[in-house]
């Protein structure tokens, strides 16, 4: 029986994000794609400057990923794609497994950002944590540095 591919689409708000879109966005309708969006909050520990304890405001940043999140679903239904959105909370990579496992997702499709060296070792890699522990193909898309520019506001360009 034939079913609709299921793609989990790992969003971070950056430009790298944005043009992975805009590549989905051509491939989605021929492919008879469902895309879900996906938006993870890493926890953000607690930090003190001068004497101020520094809380997360989780809440606001759900907020923001929702606002974030919305319009791009509302843009690419609007061209015919099926779409479906989710916050999650938690270590990124460990959450975007996990959406793609309760999603039953065909491809993970994510965005890498191409740290290497001190960054990659500080900061780790989410997408190659991804690519190493996912049970399904991971297409990933690295946009060159000359080409990032800040991310675009949450629409989808039309051409």
């Amino acid at each position: 029986m034939y079913r609709r591919k299921r793609v989990l689409v790992a969003l971070d708000g950056s430009s790298s994000a944005d043009a992975l879109l805009r590549f989905l966005l051509e491939i989605a309708g021929p492919l008879d794609m469902t895309l879900q969006l996906l938006h993870v909050l890493e926890p953000v520990p607690p930090a003190a400057a001068d004497s101020v304890v520094v809380v997360d405001d989780v809440d606001a940043r759900r907020r923001a990923a929702e606002e974030y999140l919305a319009p791009l679903a509302a843009a690419l239904r609007s061209r015919g794609i099926s779409v479906m959105w989710c916050i999650r909370r938690g270590p990124a990579a460990e959450e975007i497994l996990a959406a793609a496992a309760e999603s039953d997702a065909d491809l993970i499709a994510m965005a890498t950002h191409g740290r290497t060296g001190l960054g990659r070792l500080l900061f780790g890699s989410v997408t190659e944590t991804v690519l190493r522990r996912a049970p399904v193909p991971v297409f990933m898309i690295r946009q060159p540095a000359e080409m990032a520019t800040p991310a675009t506001p949450p629409e989808v360009h039309a051409r």
